[in-house]
């Protein structure tokens, strides 16, 4: 896991969680109910702008790492300095994180860049939340 702060290569706190790929420990780990979990608690602990729970595999597809732009994976968390999430379509599910933020989970089902549909789904609420101006990291704080 990476944790990061307002240093200077960043500026924003993020929180990124890279996942197994493979394994006994990827089959236990790489569930919604489990990631939701760690994800809430990753926010919970540091309170970053952004969490995100995702594959290398679906990093690498969304243009990864040295990208400006906050990353949207299986699970992801946004501050609620950031703005308000809008609605998203099925099967997205929006949960709020206390008076934090909100976490995001894109399907139910294990996510995979194998499955074209999760591709277009995380595209499609990338797109949304751009338009909303929740995905830049470098978003000054609204009050």
């Amino acid at each position: 896991m990476t944790c990061g702060s307002y240093a200077q290569h960043s500026s924003t706190n993020v929180c990124v969680l890279s996942l197994p790929s493979k394994g006994t420990n990827a089959e236990r780990v790489l569930t919604a109910s489990v990631l939701t979990n760690v994800t809430r608690s990753m926010a919970l602990a540091w309170e970053p702008d952004w969490a995100v729970a995702m594959s290398h595999a679906h990093r690498d597809t969304e243009g990864g790492e040295g990208k400006a732009d906050t990353w949207l994976g299986w699970v992801t968390y946004l501050s609620r300095h950031r703005g308000t999430v809008p609605p998203l379509p099925a099967p997205v599910r929006i949960e709020p994180v206390e008076d934090r933020g909100t976490l995001i989970i894109l399907t139910p089902e294990r996510f995979t860049v194998a499955n074209p549909e999760h591709i277009a789904l995380a595209r499609r609420v990338r797109e949304l939340l751009a338009r909303a101006g929740l995905m830049r990291s470098d978003r000054q704080p609204t009050v």
